[in-house]
């Protein structure tokens, strides 16, 4: 009788194994071989974020996509090519264990050093009930971005805040930024809804694909 005990725990243990090792499934693509002059600022893949380090899944800075979001954004470059403008990317494809990762460091409230630049008028305690961070994210299905304009030389536009800022002034419907940081929103918003995706209205950066293929599956393979 022990044999089949045996057996079956080691099952359990390689399928947990095979679990850890996800692979990036063939659907998705990396969007930089897809869109036209996309620049890419993967926060998450280095210090400069609201954590302030790199955060577990992100093993090198690209921006990973399903590929129908990646070919719709690509349609969104080449539409703005006319105006001098491209797309940056903040983020795209989020791991779960990446999701994970925030929710532990908003549990920490001794691990504040980024407070002064992402949330200085937020108390620490209150990120999960406004909002700001959650247990999980639309990202890991692999067709939300976070993104900006840019011009050729890479310079952003004026959008009222910086990204991943925790404020009510980082809704896309705030009044009280300039006319032109507005009308800057209001591009980007438009360009990206004519090309199929929603908005958020919490985060002027945040897009997803309105018919996104991966609609209840939430990702983990690591972004490499």
């Amino acid at each position: 009788m022990k044999k089949p005990v045996l057996f079956l725990v080691l099952l359990v243990t390689v399928g947990v194994q095979a679990a850890g090792a996800q692979d990036r499934p063939v659907d998705f693509v990396d969007a930089a071989t897809v869109v036209p002059g996309l620049m890419a600022d993967i926060r998450y893949a280095g210090s400069h974020n609201f954590v302030g380090r790199p955060i577990g899944g992100y093993e090198a800075p690209r921006c990973l996509l399903a590929r129908p979001a990646a070919e719709a954004l690509a349609q969104v470059a080449r539409d703005l090519v006319p105006q001098g403008l491209h797309i940056k990317v903040f983020d795209c494809y989020r791991p779960t264990r990446a999701v994970a990762n925030f929710v532990r460091w908003a549990r920490d409230l001794n691990d504040q050093k980024m407070k002064a630049e992402f949330y200085p008028n937020v108390d620490k305690r209150t990120l999960f009930s406004s909002g700001y961070i959650s247990s999980r994210s639309g990202h890991s299905r692999g067709s939300t971005m976070d993104l900006t304009l840019a011009r050729d030389d890479g310079k952003e536009l004026d959008m009222g805040t910086p990204f991943d800022f925790f404020s009510p002034k980082s809704w896309p419907a705030d009044a009280s930024i300039s006319a032109e940081a507005h009308a800057n929103r209001m591009l980007l918003a438009n360009a990206m809804s004519r090309r199929g995706f929603r908005p958020y209205d919490k985060e002027w950066w945040h897009f997803t694909l309105r018919h996104e293929p991966f609609p209840d599956s939430f990702f983990d393979f690591p972004v490499k």
